[in-house]
């Protein structure tokens, strides 16, 4: 069991990783944390005893932020929020997204600025811990004021209402708490829009996506090392000193790594043949591409860890001179991250495009160096992969159109008060598509270049030894995936060799033979 201690400031892109994932994982609050909430909420206490105006808590919401609300009416307006919010369309998201989108906003409001009860930010982590999952929509967001509606579905839960799955049952709220032995809240004043006010739900699906993407990079320079011993490439074009006098330091990061992959490698071809002076951009380019790829991915991450962080909800208390203020300002937007979800998307298209022209030149006999057409013997009676190529460029093809930046679209809403918005869920949404993609884009090139590397020792005059990191990735692939002597329905064994890249069983594999030697 793993335990993560929130306190507003230090919650990593792991930390979320394993709360998502790890359901026996528990959630706690730091003592310091709690002492920074219960004075948070005194502040709302004494501006609304004041009767000082204050966006959300004594106002309406949007345009109808001019319109005045009792003290008296202050719990009845933040429950009419939830419930009015609470508009989101689509399919359930996932479990994991769903607690991470928890996580975020529990430590969002542990930082001591949104002015929530203590007993209220503890009933939230308490759902994590038993387990009760807000069924949330994916639908609905624009990314400014924050993620209103899916913060919405999740705090309908808090009160009683909306839908959550618990233990596997779909249930009304009020019955999925009761379940789990927790009781609804009734919200005081400033709750409801510090539950849902706030970029909680990009910051989830883009630092499950960041997560993955990091991991997928590693993937891809293996799939690539693969490839280029399949093909008989050159090992010069990953020298140091070619990337010392172009020194971004991912780019020389990845054919550093490269050369460990392939080092001892009997695949490769002597870099004096006269013949063959230079590799494809696809293979010889690897490191300025995946280099480039893994910046984006370093942006996104450095970006979502701040964002983690932050307080992102709106009005922000704050105490001067020992008084209470609350200021209004725009941390919710989503910006920040929406562009770093766009950035994200581009890289990893870039990541799917060069595998899938790899792939190609893996199938191509006028490209392959000897290798039969479409990696099969008796062709025209067999198609081999063919159509593994249609799949890869197919997804391909998607992502370019996923790949649009969201970041540059907005729409004015609540009649031009929000006049400008991110679109920061439907950038992390599109992101996480593409790296789903870019997964089978790889675990074709790696099916297919196990395939090759048969199909090369076969006509070798003696038996070749792998690289020191393609070995093992060869060898797992192999435990799942046959040797095609015919035709054969392939699709199971492309989903078996995506799902050791998304469980992480091929990286682990070839990093404990790296860390061996």
């Amino acid at each position: 069991m793993k335990r993560i201690t929130i306190d507003g400031d230090h919650l990593t892109l792991e930390d979320v990783v394993v709360v998502a994932r790890q359901e026996d994982s528990t959630v706690e609050i730091s003592d310091e944390a709690k002492g920074r909430v219960k004075r948070a909420h005194q502040a709302i206490e004494e501006l609304v005893a004041r009767g000082e105006v204050v966006y959300g808590v004594t106002t309406g919401f949007g345009h109808l932020r001019n319109r005045l609300i009792s003290a008296d009416q202050a719990a009845l307006l933040q429950r009419n929020l939830v419930m009015s919010h609470a508009v989101g369309v689509g399919g359930p998201l996932p479990k994991d997204i769903v607690r991470a989108m928890m996580l975020i906003r529990a430590n969002t409001l542990a930082k001591g600025y949104s002015g929530v009860r203590l007993k209220t930010l503890e009933t939230l982590v308490e759902m994590i811990n038993r387990g009760v999952h807000p069924v949330v929509p994916p639908q609905g967001s624009l990314g400014a004021s924050g993620d209103l509606a899916p913060l919405a579905h999740m705090s309908l839960v808090l009160i009683g209402q909306g839908e959550a799955i618990y233990q596997g049952e779909r249930l009304p709220g009020g019955e999925a708490m009761r379940r789990a032995g927790l009781k609804p809240v009734d919200l005081a004043a400033k709750e409801g829009l510090a539950l849902i006010n706030g970029t909680a739900l990009m910051a989830a699906i883009g630092s499950l996506t960041t997560y993955g993407a990091e991991k997928l990079s590693h993937v891809a320079d293996i799939a690539a090392a693969m490839s280029l011993e399949a093909l008989e490439g050159s090992i010069v074009p990953f020298d140091p000193r070619l990337h010392t006098v172009r020194p971004h330091p991912r780019q020389v990061g990845c054919a550093a790594y490269i050369r460990r992959l392939l080092e001892s490698s009997e695949f490769l071809r002597s870099s004096h043949d006269p013949l063959r002076v230079q590799d494809a951009y696809s293979l010889r380019c690897v490191p300025q591409v995946h280099g480039a790829v893994r910046d984006a991915i370093a942006y996104a991450r450095w970006a979502l860890e701040i964002e983690l962080n932050s307080a992102t909800d709106n009005p922000l208390i704050f105490w001067e001179d020992g008084r209470p203020v609350a200021l209004s300002g725009g941390n919710f937007h989503g910006e920040p991250i929406a562009l770093a979800m766009d950035v994200l998307a581009m890289a990893l298209t870039e990541l799917g495009n060069i595998s899938e022209r790899r792939l190609n030149r893996l199938l191509d006999e006028s490209l392959s160096q000897g290798l039969p057409a479409f990696l099969i013997k008796h062709s025209g009676l067999n198609s081999g992969f063919m159509m593994t190529q249609y799949t890869a460029a197919a997804l391909a093809s998607e992502n370019k159109v996923l790949a649009h930046p969201a970041s540059a679209d907005t729409i004015p809403t609540s009649a031009d008060t929000e006049d400008h918005v991110s679109m920061g869920i439907t950038a992390a949404r599109h992101a996480r598509e593409v790296l789903r993609n870019v997964e089978t884009i790889l675990a074709i090139e790696l099916f297919a270049a196990a395939q090759a590397i048969d199909l090369r020792r076969e006509r070798a005059a003696r038996p070749l030894q792998l690289g020191l990191g393609t070995a093992p990735a060869y060898e797992l692939i192999r435990e799942r995936v046959p040797f095609l002597e015919h035709d054969a329905v392939m699709y199971p064994y492309i989903e078996a060799v995506r799902r050791l890249i998304e469980r992480g069983e091929l990286v682990e594999r070839v990093e404990r033979a790296l860390e061996a030697r």
